[in-house]
């Protein structure tokens, strides 16, 4: 299967099931001898598929769908099952014993909207228990073209009488939760998605067969539909920022059944079919048909969510002005967002990815969420064809605030199993003497060393993955099974100095920690950093993950000195509703130098007092979010404030941490407001101190050094780290290449004498 790349955006409106809104049309007849349990469980998922679809059943409906599951009466269920349903059915289609089709209209009313999508339901009596596909076609269907070049070639001699007449569009929505082919249950409903080209009246002719021969006898498998199909309307928005300038918004646009649109189900880039929101930029339009609507619109985790109800008439164009409001602007203080691990292709981007989507795509939504630096890693899906966009600097649609760069993710690599490596700011993205990724190295650390020399910073993306722990607190001396594609390799590679950062945000919070504090105790230096991995890991929006790098004051955002920030760690990783940032100890903030010292490094005497600052702001609703809070630490979201929150206040608390123990914390209101914390600390041995706010955000490290010291501050870490190491060996090492393996093995072993020699130095826990 090839993806599709549109060179023009088109907008689809979208309208779905009319909640209570029938025809006069006769009831379809009514299947009683049915076993209730698994049409429970299938109504269940036609129901889920609806709400993915953006066309949810309606409160009432969902009711006493409900309802209807919990009744013990097996004809009662059955029947009040479908007399819930029915009303929402085109057409009811019986397949008799002898599996001939025969199709009757149903009570839906057959209303469509111009450039829009609607969804109905399908009633299906299956006498024959088939279990092939249903399949519906329309001679009045067209080729849905998309304007790319893997679209398929048009139609020849096509006459004007069939243009007039090929004004619709339809499909049998068979994604998961749905099944490809029918059950074989007596009983069982289908969603058909109807897409109409024109407005006014049109009529329609509907077939579905399931398999050849199977249509009835003097074409009883053929439904003559009229439909009335409602105008669109053009709306034009105004987008204006919270400083009145003229920006890029996050929408979602749902009418009062709480259907969204545009449809998602049809959506083409920079619209995401995975989305309930679209972004769109100040002056630039979408198409909706008539009707209130109800607008939810941001932009990012910095602005607040607002919401507005607006009414499209019946008009050829309409306008609407939506006035953003932020909460926090970290810009104001020099700290800059940014999110390192996007992608352009693969994951949610389309089933089987062949290309993936644009740079211009990509960039509407980094500047949607206000993300002043996003970076989309090319990878294995689309590998070819979405390297051309690397260039080695910022891409050219790039804005003074928000720039965009082509990286590399080293995934569906020879080396995968070792752990996925975000690999940025790089001058060359083939390694050496390689033609195809098949060809890489089987195993990291020359990769990573790679990149490093020609001046790239690197480190693991999605880190807990394969370092699952059943920990819920911080440190913890279980081993993990090394078994993932996280960083797991890391536990070597971070001894040679290979590695600048391990990414968090994206994997359960314990899991990334966990490793990062056990190698910082045995005195390594990599720094953590925010990420996504979207549209793989969260495809809810981009910079859901982020880092927030210092910059010097006044100065314009720079790619180079952003990144410079990650390896240094003049960052802390955030939810995006938290914040940590300032964060000095004894006056040396984080990522700084002293004098010509090292990045994050204070020298110290035993016994000094060493006054520790932060500035801290969060955002939380006055009402927790309990389906968010009560989620186990290993469920999504993985990091967010709702996690800290203490009791049913609004405050969380500040943590300060000592070689990876929380020694003291202090709590915040989460108001939006900034506050300043601080805290003393008096360290009897070389330390590394950083803040954080438990699954939310977390500060990276100052470095304490007392007279002189390196920081060997638990010897249970040291073991843990030297135990991890043959761990991973057993795990990884059956997948490196054979002519690879003398160099691997020699690495490794250099790892296990660094850390043996840090047990001997390291201090008693």
């Amino acid at each position: 299967m090839q993806c599709i790349i549109p060179v023009r955006l088109t907008i689809f409106c979208v309208g779905f099931i009319v909640a209570g809104f029938a025809q006069a049309a006769e009831p379809l007849p009514l299947v009683v001898d049915v076993e209730p349990q698994p049409l429970k469980a299938h109504v269940a998922r036609i129901a889920q598929a609806l709400q993915l679809l953006g066309s949810p059943l309606s409160a009432d409906q969902q009711a006493a769908l409900t309802a209807a599951a919990a009744e013990a009466n097996a004809v009662r269920a059955v029947t009040s099952i479908q007399k819930i349903l029915d009303p929402l059915c085109l057409v009811g289609v019986n397949i008799n014993p002898e599996s001939r089709v025969k199709v009757e209209i149903g009570p839906a009313s057959p209303q469509l909207v111009q450039q829009g999508w609607r969804v109905f339901l399908v009633k299906v009596h299956n006498e024959a228990g088939v279990t092939a596909p249903l399949a519906v076609s329309s001679p009045n269907a067209v080729s849905f073209m998309r304007t790319s070049r893997s679209a398929s070639r048009p139609e020849q001699n096509i006459t004007a009488q069939d243009v007039e007449n090929r004004w619709l569009e339809l499909s049998l929505s068979k994604q998961a939760p749905l099944n490809a082919n029918l059950s074989g249950l007596p009983l069982e409903y289908a969603i058909v998605e109807l897409y109409s080209r024109d407005v006014g009246k049109r009529e329609a002719k509907l077939a579905f067969d399931v398999g050849q021969g199977t249509q009835d006898l003097g074409f009883r498998n053929e439904a003559n539909i009229l439909f009335d199909c409602k105008r669109a309307v053009v709306v034009r928005l105004d987008v204006i920022d919270d400083d009145g300038a003229p920006t890029t918004g996050q929408f979602i646009f749902r009418d009062l059944q709480k259907r969204v649109h545009p449809a998602r189900m049809r959506r083409f880039a920079p619209d995401l079919y995975f989305h309930d929101q679209v972004y769109r930029a100040h002056g630039e339009t979408i198409l909706l048909p008539p009707g209130k609507f109800e607008v939810v619109y941001t932009r990012g985790p910095e602005y607040r969510i607002l919401t507005k109800e607006i009414t499209v008439p019946d008009a050829a164009e309409h306008q609407e002005s939506f006035r953003l409001q932020r909460w926090i602007k970290l810009t104001d203080y020099a700290w800059f967002s940014g999110d390192h691990h996007v992608h352009a292709a693969g994951c949610k981007h389309y089933e089987a990815p062949a290309e993936g989507v644009l740079p211009e795509h990509m960039m509407r939504h980094i500047q949607g969420e206000d993300l002043n630096v996003g970076c989309v890693l090319s990878w294995g899906p689309c590998w070819y064809f979405q390297k051309q966009f690397f260039e080695g600097k910022t891409h050219a649609s790039s804005s003074p605030l928000n720039l965009m760069r082509y990286d590399v993710e080293v995934s569906g690599f020879p080396s995968s199993h070792c752990g996925h490596l975000c690999l940025l700011r790089l001058k060359e993205d083939d390694y050496p003497r390689t033609t195809v990724l098949e060809e890489w190295p089987s195993w990291n650390l020359p990769i990573l060393q790679w990149g490093q020399k020609q001046g790239g910073i690197v480190g693991y993306s999605h880190s807990g993955w394969g370092l699952k722990v059943n920990a819920t607190s911080l440190p913890t001396y279980e081993m993990p099974p090394f078994d993932g594609i996280g960083a797991n390799e890391y536990v070597v590679d971070t001894v040679h100095g290979a590695c600048d950062f391990i990414s968090a945000v994206d994997t359960p919070f314990v899991w990334e920690m966990n490793i990062w504090y056990h190698t910082l105790n045995c005195g390594m230096t990599t720094r953590i950093s925010g990420e996504t991995d979207f549209p793989c890991i969260y495809g809810d929006r981009v910079g859901l993950g982020r880092a927030y790098v210092k910059l010097p004051p006044n100065e314009k955002l720079d790619f180079d000195r952003w990144a410079d920030g990650i390896r240094d760690g003049r960052s802390y990783c955030s939810d995006g509703l938290t914040h940590l940032f300032d964060f000095t100890v004894d006056g040396l903030g984080v990522g700084e130098k002293q004098g010509a010292g090292r990045p994050s490094v204070l020298p110290t005497a035993k016994g000094k007092s060493l006054p520790i600052k932060v500035r801290a702001a969060a955002l939380l609703a006055e009402t927790p979010k309990e389906e968010i809070r009560k989620l186990p630490l290993d469920q999504k979201p993985y990091w967010h404030v709702e996690r800290a929150r203490i009791g049913d206040t609004r405050t969380v608390p500040v943590e300060l941490i000592v070689n990876g123990v929380a020694v003291e914390s202090k709590p915040i209101l989460c108001d939006g407001s900034v506050q300043e914390v601080a805290f003393d600390f008096v360290p009897t041995q070389s330390s590394w101190i950083a803040v954080r706010v438990f699954a939310a955000a977390h500060t990276n490290p100052v470095f304490v050094e007392v007279d002189g010291q390196p920081i060997r501050a638990s010897k249970k870490s040291a073991q843990w780290c030297l135990d991890a190491v043959d761990v991973c060996h057993k795990q990884k090492f059956i997948k490196v290449r054979t002519a690879e393996q003398p160099a691997a093995e020699a690495a490794y072993e250099t790892a296990r004498q660094a850390y043996r020699r840090i047990l001997v130095e390291a201090t008693v826990d």
